[in-house]
């Protein structure tokens, strides 16, 4: 039985791949709590993968925030995150790991970008200053792998996540993304039968979500095709691989579809002293699907079994 190594199993993200590969029938699931092996340290990354030797890798494993966290610590951000990937990627290329799947994040585009974002907008302009340091980080990550394969001939490949929301996600009132902190102030607001919910900004940017078991069904999908499938579909210095739905909303629309699942009837009033960001980011998803996958949790939907699993972590 082929041996995988999930690295970063408990969260969310993590957590999503664990559950895709059980389902998938894969019995034979490596996982270490940060107590048990810490992803920082080199020499005890080597000493786990040379022990193991695990077929297929899965690196999961990054330290994430919202704005606010990446503005605060971004020396932690940059160095904690490149640190990871070079142990794991490093350790997985010396202990004869036959596949890799790193996992971005869409932030690695450059903030002025024509949408709907193609992979190959990579590196062609300057990235969002509040968190910059995460996205130098990934973009390292990337380059990471494909010069291993280059240099090497392994096959470590990327994928590039949109906004993540699903099971296992950070609801902390300060410091959460939208949907978790939406859900949050809709239930709350509906439990004090609050007349209404003030909302950052205008509600016209648009944003795209994808719900986290979505992505961990694309994620093991793309590390299953043949390898000259994916090379067919990408290019040795890029060959990462964008994962969405190809869909967005206005905030204002996320907001609506927030109360209905949360059964809120007051007033949405939007607060336009307050930042709107980025006007619109959206990834372009035509590889992927070219490559025979396409997502199958509508938004509403998962937003409702999200609010349903979830609710008592409010």
């Amino acid at each position: 039985m082929m041996k995988i190594f999930v690295a970063g199993h408990r969260g969310m993200v993590g957590s999503a791949i664990v559950r895709r590969l059980n389902a998938l029938g894969q019995t034979h699931i490596i996982t270490r709590t940060r107590q048990e092996l810490d992803l920082l340290d080199q020499q005890a990354v080597m000493d786990f993968m040379q022990s193991e030797k695990p077929d297929q890798v899965y690196l999961a494993a990054a330290k994430v925030g919202e704005i606010h966290a990446n503005n605060t610590y971004p020396a932690e951000f940059i160095y904690e995150n490149l640190m990871v990937q070079n142990n794991v990627i490093h350790a997985a290329h010396q202990s004869g790991v036959q596949k890799l799947l790193f996992l971005g994040s869409s932030c690695i585009y450059p903030r002025e970008v024509p949408q709907p974002m193609k992979e190959e907008m990579l590196l062609t302009g300057p990235l969002e200053p509040t968190n910059e340091p995460y996205a130098i980080a990934k973009i390292a990550g990337i380059k990471l792998c494909e010069s291993y394969n280059r240099q090497y001939g392994t096959d470590f490949r990327s994928v590039m996540p949109t906004n993540l929301y699903g099971p296992g996600d950070n609801y902390h009132p300060e410091n959460s993304h939208v949907i978790p902190a939406l859900l949050r102030r809709f239930h709350e607001a509906v439990r004090q039968q609050a007349p209404e919910v003030v909302i950052w900004g205008s509600g016209t940017p648009m944003r795209e979500f994808l719900h986290v078991d979505d992505m961990a069904a694309a994620t093991v999908h793309v590390m299953n095709l043949d390898a000259a499938t994916y090379q067919s579909h990408t290019q040795p210095m890029l060959s990462h691989i964008n994962v969405g739905t190809g869909v967005d909303c206005t905030i204002r629309e996320l907001a609506e579809t927030i109360a209905k699942v949360t059964g809120f009837t007051g007033r949405l009033t939007f607060d336009t002293t307050k930042p709107d960001g980025t006007p619109r980011k959206l990834l372009d998803v035509s590889k992927l699907k070219s490559l025979g996958w396409v997502p199958s949790i509508p938004l509403e939907q998962g937003l409702s079994e999200v609010y349903r699993a979830e609710s008592f972590k409010f």
